[in-house]
């Protein structure tokens, strides 16, 4: 009795979803970190050539500022040559609102739906993510149009270049095996201290280090705040100007922070932590 061939197997796909045969691709470009500093470190310092030369070849952008992502085309011009002039570059904001309320939107508004965002990719031009510092959605906004890339199948390619929590926390000297970001702290005396000993009681019960930044201009208000709430034995740490000659990193308690001037000033931009 003969049988019919049976067909393979069928392998299951496991990969992202396929991105449209003449789709473009999403970079998400880092920037320096001194962005807002009186000095800028130069940017091949800051950043490697391999991706100051993709950054040099794109001429679509989305970014958090339209001003700051030219000035940082400029400086990447000076050193690699742009594939388009500074006024030839599609240069497209993120809305405001996507800065103050966050990308995930809340219970009064829903998520922002960056697809459209993306139609010069679904075109087959390059787009490059931007933010003002840093790797664009950590701690910055972003992640909208990198979640709707992937909605899109369009291909996402992180650049490499600095993260200002990662290096902050390498340098601590805390737990870099288990660790949160919890963004911005609250503004007000009474809630800003006691969202300072929730993390403290976490990190202390837990282990975990809690990592946290400020809008450079209430650095020194934020400092004095943890030194005066948090327990004398807790572990605090700061670190200001990364990748300038001019950075900071220092990691005490807080009983050796309060026999010590203010250690950071309200003009560079600052990574806080907490931990034991």
């Amino acid at each position: 009795m003969s049988h019919a061939p049976v067909p393979p197997a069928a392998t299951e796909d496991v990969s992202c979803a396929d991105a449209p045969t003449k789709a473009g691709r999403l970079f998400l470009v880092p920037a320096p970190l001194d962005f807002g500093c009186e000095l800028q470190a130069p940017l091949e310092d800051a950043l490697p050539r391999t991706t100051i030369r993709q950054a040099a070849q794109l001429s679509h952008w989305i970014c958090e500022n339209a001003k700051s992502t030219r000035a940082y085309l400029k400086r990447i011009d000076a050193l690699q040559p742009l594939s388009a002039p500074i006024q030839a570059q599609h240069i497209a904001e993120l809305p405001r609102e996507v800065h103050k309320k966050g990308d995930h939107g809340d219970k009064s508004s829903p998520a922002f739906d960056a697809r459209p965002m993306l139609a010069a990719a679904l075109q087959g031009h390059d787009v490059g993510l931007v933010s003002e510092a840093g790797m664009p959605a950590v701690a910055d906004p972003g992640s909208s149009v990198v979640r709707a890339a992937h909605d899109l199948g369009i291909t996402v390619i992180p650049l490499v270049g600095p993260v200002s929590l990662l290096l902050a926390l390498a340098a601590s000297g805390m737990n870099g095996q288990n660790f949160a970001f919890v963004g911005y702290l609250p503004q007000s005396g009474p809630e800003r201290a006691q969202r300072m000993r929730e993390l403290e009681a976490l990190a202390l019960k837990s282990g975990q280090t809690q990592v946290f930044i400020e809008t450079p201009y209430r650095n020194a208000a934020l400092w004095q705040g943890l030194t005066q709430t948090l327990q004398t034995n807790t572990r605090l740490a700061l670190a200001a100007g990364l990748t300038l000659e001019s950075a900071k990193v220092c990691s005490l308690t807080v009983k050796q922070w309060r026999q010590q001037a203010i250690p950071v000033d309200n003009r560079t931009p600052t990574v806080f932590l907490i931990g034991r």
